[in-house]
Parts: structure tokens; sequence; C-alpha cells
């Protein structure tokens, strides 16, 4: 049977069961955390009793896997997943490669790469990106499953450019699945098919993040008809879509037979240091973005809406494990 790479292995796709496509453990600034945390905000040991307890949380409900797409410009640190999966052995954690910049790209590529100082072949970032798919990051044996990257408000800057057409030649070398950050208000999910199709990416293997952060059913239904799977994967941020418009969409696109091109999440994590070092900020402005929305409150909302079991299945299931399926 065909596998995809977990934190704790390889596990066979079809024994992924119900999967959340986007969730982080954690959202760290490693060098805010190495700086500025440790003494203050930053306990290690129990910041890390606290997410496997919130972890533990999803098997309860019938969850049994999360992508978790936390790459460079989040704070990835594998060891401390590991440590994390290693106690809540019932869920499968994912874990990805990429670059996350809205704007520039890190120092270190400023000046390697393609119209560098130090153009000397090959986009540096792609031998980092099929090395952690295919040996492991950063020595830990954790292979990374699938790519990601972002576009968000500022649009298609160079460095973002440079990212996105980095991914898409990963995935052409290794096969490996593509997630996309991407800002809705702006539809630059248009843009991301538009790259990624012209650099020979599968469409079908691509997930437009945050797509569900609009309601706008005929932007959202253009890139569900290239192939692409739509994230709907922020239930619980209320500030940016309220949970009932989310539904709505859900539900709209379900009864227009779009059930095999979405994917549900929330983009929650343990802990994100974005928001302060207090943990009670992010529970004080989205009380809901959390891991237990959607089994709790959104499936009900959909199966009430009349979204039959069949299709909520397909969209927590059935799309998971085809994105991740070789």
């Amino acid at each position: 049977m065909p596998a995809v790479e977990t934190v704790r292995g390889p596990v066979e796709v079809d024994a992924l069961g119900r999967t959340f496509m986007h969730e982080h453990v954690f959202c760290l600034g490693t060098e805010h955390v190495e700086n500025y945390g440790a003494g203050d905000w930053w306990d290690e040991e129990e910041k890390v009793a606290d997410a496997v307890a919130k972890l533990r949380e999803l098997p309860a409900r019938g969850i049994t896997t999360i992508a978790d797409p936390t790459v460079w410009g989040l704070g990835r640190y594998i060891p401390r997943i590991q440590r994390i999966a290693a106690q809540v052995p019932e869920l499968n954690i994912i874990a990805a490669t990429g670059i996350y910049t809205y704007n520039d790209l890190p120092f270190q590529f400023h000046h390697r790469g393609p119209g560098t100082l130090m153009d000397d072949g090959p986009d540096p970032m792609i031998e980092y990106f099929v090395r952690d798919l295919t040996q492991g990051i950063a020595g830990t044996g954790v292979k990374a499953a699938f790519l990601k990257c972002a576009i968000d408000a500022p649009g298609l800057t160079p460095g973002v450019e440079r990212v996105l057409r980095a991914v898409a030649r990963a995935h052409r070398e290794t096969g490996a699945p593509v997630t996309v950050h991407t800002e809705s208000s702006i539809h630059a999910g248009r843009k991301v098919v538009e790259i990624l199709g012209k650099e020979g990416v599968d469409l079908s293997k691509v997930v437009i993040g945050h797509a569900g952060d609009s309601n706008d059913l005929d932007y959202l239904m253009e890139l569900a008809d290239t192939g692409a799977i739509l994230g709907m994967d922020r239930f619980g941020l209320d500030v940016i879509n309220p949970t009932a418009d989310r539904v709505r969409t859900v539900v709209a696109l379900c009864e227009r037979g779009y059930a095999d091109r979405m994917v549900l999440s929330h983009d929650a994590s343990c802990f994100i240091d974005w928001f302060g070092p207090d943990p009670a900020t992010v529970p004080a402005f989205a009380p809901n973005w959390n891991y237990r929305h959607i089994s709790d409150d959104v499936l009900p909302a959909l199966r009430e809406a009349g979204v039959p079991d069949g299709q909520i299945d397909q969209m927590l299931v059935g799309n998971p494990r085809r994105y991740f399926a070789p």
C-alpha cells in the first residue's frame, strides 16, 4: 500500500483516517524564543505538556491525522514535534517543507540563486526542499511529505515568486503535494494556479490554503474547476470570516458538486507568538479558534444544513487521502 511520511514514520495512506489538512502545533519565531523567551514567557516543558493535552482532543473526536504546514518562517523545529508526537500516538502529524514569506526572502537566499551575486546554478531552495522530502529534516530522520509557501496581501513580490517557483520545481522532482497560503481578498489563488500550472504542477495535488476566507462562490468554483483543492481551513477565525458564513459557503459548494475538492481545518495551533506571549490572548479575540470547533460545532451545522455524511467523509478522509497518495 502507498504510504505517507509522518513525524513517527511512514503510515499507509488508507490508514490516515479523518484528517485536518492545515493545523500547526507551534508557530514561533526561533530568534524571538532564543533571545526574549526563555525565563520569561517560554517554558519548554510547560508548552510541550500543554500541546500534548490539546492534541489529544483530536483523536478523542475521531480525528487521527493533521497536516502541519509549519516551515521556515513559522518556526519549524522537528525535535520538539517528535517529543510531542511520541506522547500522542493516536495522532499522525505530517510535516512540511518550504518557506513562508509575504515579501522578501530570508537573507540566506538574497545573494544565492538565479539572478543574484552567486548565480551559479539552480535555486538552492530546491535542493533544501528536496532533501527534506527525500532524506529528512535537519538530521532528525523525519521526512516532510508536502510543500508549503504563501501569497498574501503584498501579492506576487519577487521573493514570493521565487519561493513559489522553487516549490513547483521540488514538486516536479519528487511528486510531493503543495499547500499555498493565500489572501482571499485579493483572489491570490488565481495567481497560484496560473504560475503552478505553467510550471507543470499537477493542480490536483495543490491546496489553495485559506480559500474559505472567501464567500465568493464564482471565485471558489473557478479555482476548483482547475482541479485544485479548496482549503476551507480557518474555521474559528471569525474575525476574518464568521463560522456561519463559512458553513453556508461549504454547503453551497457541496450542493454544486464540489465536495471532492474541499478539505476542512482550523489553521489553529497549541501556541502562536504572533499576538504576544500571553496564551489567553487568542481565546479572547477568537474563542472558537481551536482544534475542537469543527468536530463540536461545524460538522453538526453542516449536517443540519443537509450535507450528507458521505460528503463530509469525502472532505475529511477521501480528499486528504488522494492528496497524499503517490
